[in-house]
């Protein structure tokens, strides 16, 4: 089976300590602002692109991602799924997520049975991943479309059983998620709990708003820093390589 998007993250943690992951959301991005955007963002230093949201008013995804692909050169663009829509051909790979903080069958299971031989079809590479949204001060879309609850922040050891569990079930990543513009960020102690147990990589996403914050993820044991909504509004492109100096420890 194809690896080469995660050995490229895993080379990446390898050689910069940790990575920055750039999540691009088709309805906040225009079409025609992609050369621009994935330019400055391959200048500042982003490692990979994430592709996807929670909902989908761009009619054109196949499109997206194919524009995203031509310019992202070297750097994996990964579909970050929030719908059984969000496929492409176009795309390095796709983050197939099970949602193991709930218990919506839906999102455990059901939902990847039907997505499995589409990518297999197509040819996408599939990046395992034990998703779990993580409290945090307010309810997320990922949250509401999910239909499940967060784990509570103040029980870090519920997030390194599910994370234990993940890894013994052989999925390849964890990924912590706070979710879209949350209110406050993953907490450090959960981070250092989770990456201390496993040995796969670990994702930190949501309610990441300056470097200095990613950094504290990454010196807690975070593997990887995805951002997102911090970077819709357009004059924060400039902040782009603060992040990522911030977030390359080793580099």
């Amino acid at each position: 089976m194809n690896s080469k998007s995660y050995n490229y993250l895993q080379n990446t943690i390898r050689n910069k300590g940790s990575g920055f992951v750039l999540l691009l959301d088709p309805d906040k991005l225009p079409l025609e602002k992609i050369p621009a955007a994935i330019l400055q963002a391959k200048e500042a230093g982003v490692d990979a692109f994430f592709i996807g949201g929670s909902f989908l008013m761009q009619e054109n995804f196949n499109e997206y991602v194919r524009q995203i692909k031509s310019h992202a050169g070297d750097q994996p663009v990964i579909i970050f799924p929030g719908s059984l829509y969000q496929i492409s051909p176009h795309a390095d790979a796709l983050l197939f997520i099970s949602l193991i903080s709930g218990r919506n069958p839906e999102h455990l299971i059901g939902n990847q049975a039907i997505a499995a031989p589409m990518l297999w079809k197509l040819g996408i590479e599939p990046v395992s991943c034990g998703y779990m949204l993580i409290e945090s001060g307010r309810k997320t879309s990922a949250e509401f479309v999910s239909n499940s609850s967060p784990i509570p922040r103040d029980k870090p050891e519920i997030a390194l059983a599910h994370a234990l569990a993940a890894q013994y079930l052989g999925m390849k990543t964890v990924y912590l998620e706070a979710g879209s513009g949350a209110k406050i960020s993953v907490p450090l102690e959960m981070i250092s709990l989770v990456s201390e147990a496993i040995d796969i990589p670990l994702f930190v996403g949501g309610g990441i708003r300056s470097p200095s914050e990613a950094a504290d993820k990454v010196r807690a044991g975070a593997n990887l820093i995805v951002i997102g909504n911090f970077f819709e509004k357009e004059e924060k492109f400039s902040l782009l390589s603060e992040f990522a100096d911030a977030i390359h420890a080793k580099a």
